[in-house]
């Protein structure tokens, strides 16, 4: 088994039972239901695919549903598209319209009063990029600096204006909703700019009485200048590299990456990267050197979690880029293993001490005594997110009651989420880890593993145990 995660999204390409059970057996940890594209019936189908094989294989797999947010999209344009030339004129008016290669409408009525003179306007992924010349109440008049075809529904970016929209559009609360009914493990915030943005989907999650995990998807400018705020208050962050590099110098869109990743490992938060990692294969069955280098260059930082967008939910090769991204993990992570690359991370807040001792001395322990495994008891999946974060060479076993905590740690580096009770009394506990390891074929007679523990599992910050342990001889005959 890999350490790294794979997370793969859901769409039309892998929405079948054969393609999907390819994909577990590929390698699929996880899966995104992306509600930018599809109906929520849609999802339906794919989110009871998705639990009925897992159920069939066995195997907890978190789902992630990720919200659009707000979305500046092109409206309506005659016969879908038209052509802009470079210097020419074009008005963004406030009201909707059949747009043409002089006047356009948008999604977003307040773009009018929101862009001022000389801000640039970038349409698809920036491949047209406007500048804004003037303004009057209801348009802006615009000249062409790069032309090219301009389609309906084409994202609008702007990378230098601050947009007025909220952070959760009334269509990202309907899906919140579905996703809270339907017991989702975790919800993508799109387009953060600042930590309000968190603290108005925590207010919701609240209010709704859910505590859904949440994933800070950093793709603005904006956002990145409040990245640690983000962080702390985040379950997990995404590097969303498709409009980040769209808003902002693609140069300086690896360092971002880099220097994200390095912040989630000191504060011990899961990190994601996402975005045309192996996007070639959309099309063909094998990547790109330069695409596979990127993969392992995500993993050498210390990413938890890469993902595939288009790769699988449209692409020609679900099952194969599935299948791709898990070799270049393992090739990376054998490597890894080899050169001790990776330094050690320390956690950079001061609370919870004894836990983060109690996860440091485990760390200690599995590495100089050579364990077989970390068991790590855990309610919430906190222990368990420490642990991942020291990215130990041995498979760190996660057991709890809770489902919906083991299919969260579904995206926790190096982790292998087990549901089971954990007795009260110490030696009941050991022989039921015993067994329970002996089923899943996770460890043997006489295997020393390290067990992580806690006296109050049900009080945060509990974790206070920590045992050397030999797995006595099995009691499955």
């Amino acid at each position: 088994m890999i350490k790294t995660k794979i997370l793969a999204t859901i769409g039309p390409a892998c929405n079948d039972d054969e393609t999907l059970a390819e994909m577990f057996d590929a390698g699929l940890d996880a899966a995104r239901l992306n509600f930018s594209h599809g109906s929520l019936a849609d999802h339906m189908v794919a989110l009871e695919r998705v639990r009925r094989i897992a159920r069939q294989r066995g195997v907890p797999v978190a789902v992630v549903g990720d919200l659009c947010g707000p979305k500046i999209r092109v409206g309506r344009v005659v016969a879908d598209a038209c052509e802009l030339l470079a210097g020419q004129g074009i008005v963004i008016q406030r009201d909707e319209c059949d747009g043409t290669a002089e006047r356009i409408g948008t999604n977003h009525p307040a773009v009018v009063d929101d862009v001022a003179v000389g801000d640039p306007i970038l349409i698809d992924d920036g491949l047209i990029r406007l500048r804004a010349k003037a303004k009057t109440a209801d348009e802006i008049e615009c000249e062409v600096e790069i032309g090219g075809t301009l389609r309906g529904n084409k994202g609008i970016n702007l990378p230098d204006t601050a947009v007025s929209t909220p952070s959760l559009t009334d269509k990202d609360l309907a899906d919140l909703d579905w996703a809270i009914t339907h017991e989702l493990d975790y919800v993508a915030l799109s387009f953060v700019r600042d930590p309000d943005d968190i603290y108005e989907l925590r207010r919701q999650l609240k209010e709704r009485q859910c505590e859904m995990g949440v994933i800070a998807k950093i793709e603005k400018p904006q956002a990145v200048q409040h990245i640690d705020e983000i962080i702390e208050h985040s379950d997990a962050v995404m590097v969303a590299r498709g409009d980040l590099g769209v808003e902002m110098d693609a140069a300086r869109v690896p360092l971002i990456q880099k220097d994200i990743v390095l912040r989630c490992q000191r504060a011990s938060v899961p990190v994601i990267i996402a975005t045309q990692m192996l996007q070639s294969m959309v099309d063909s069955p094998v990547p790109t050197r330069a695409e596979v280098s990127d993969v392992a260059n995500a993993i050498l930082d210390g990413a938890d979690v890469v993902m595939l967008s288009a790769e699988t939910s449209i692409g020609r090769h679900p099952a194969q880029a599935v299948a791709t991204m898990n070799r270049v993990a393992r090739e990376t992570e054998e490597f890894l293993a080899r050169t001790s690359a990776l330094r050690e991370h320390r956690l950079a807040t001061s609370s919870l001490r004894v836990t983060w001792a109690v996860v440091h001395g485990a760390e200690v322990l599995a590495r100089q005594l050579g364990a077989n495994l970390v068991a790590v008891w855990t309610e919430s999946g906190f222990t368990a997110r420490l642990l991942s974060k020291r990215h130990l060479p041995q498979t760190i076993v996660g057991l709890s009651s809770n489902e919906r905590t083991c299919r969260r740690m579904g995206l926790l580096y190096g982790v292998r989420p087990l549901l089971a009770t954990r007795p009260t009394v110490d030696s009941e506990m050991l022989m039921q880890l015993d067994k329970a390891l002996d089923e899943q074929g996770l460890a043997s007679s006489g295997d020393l593993i390290v067990v992580v523990s806690g006296t109050h599992l049900h009080e945060p910050g509990a974790t206070n145990a920590l045992l050397i342990h030999l797995v006595a001889a099995s009691t499955s005959d």
